[in-house]
């Protein structure tokens, strides 16, 4: 239902530390109509270009705050506020070119009232700027 406003536009850029590209990042929105604590945010499942991201560089920053998606299994207090825009960072040396590129994200989330995950699921182009 949400899922075409999950990934915001005009988002994704390079990552530094210093001088050094260390990753890429994008906004997104959570793919529910209500806040989730992030222990029920199973999974961010990131694909670039048609290639999967490996799980473990993957992290999201909510609320100032960095976890990555192993920590995000035993956060119960923290919310992803429906409508608020949280960053997913990728770890990736060098970061990517500039250019286009096809940003696909499944968020695999925990509902209560559901026997299995709704698993909201957008690709969009974005692009790097030089």
């Amino acid at each position: 239902m949400f899922d075409r406003y999950i990934i915001v536009e005009n988002s994704l850029r390079n990552v530094r530390q210093g001088s050094d590209v260390v990753g890429f990042a994008f906004d997104a929105r959570c793919g529910y109509y209500r806040r989730l604590i992030l222990s029920m945010v199973e999974e961010l499942d990131v694909e670039v270009d048609g290639t999967p991201v490996p799980r473990q560089d993957v992290s999201l920053t909510v609320g100032g705050r960095t976890y990555s998606l192993d920590e995000m299994r035993s956060e119960y207090k923290v919310a992803w506020e429906f409508g608020e825009p949280a960053t997913v960072t990728v770890a990736k040396p060098g970061g990517l070119p500039a250019g286009p590129h096809d940003i696909r994200l499944a968020e695999q989330l925990r509902i209560s009232y559901l026997p299995v995950p709704h698993t909201p699921v957008t690709t969009q182009t974005l692009t790097v700027s030089a």
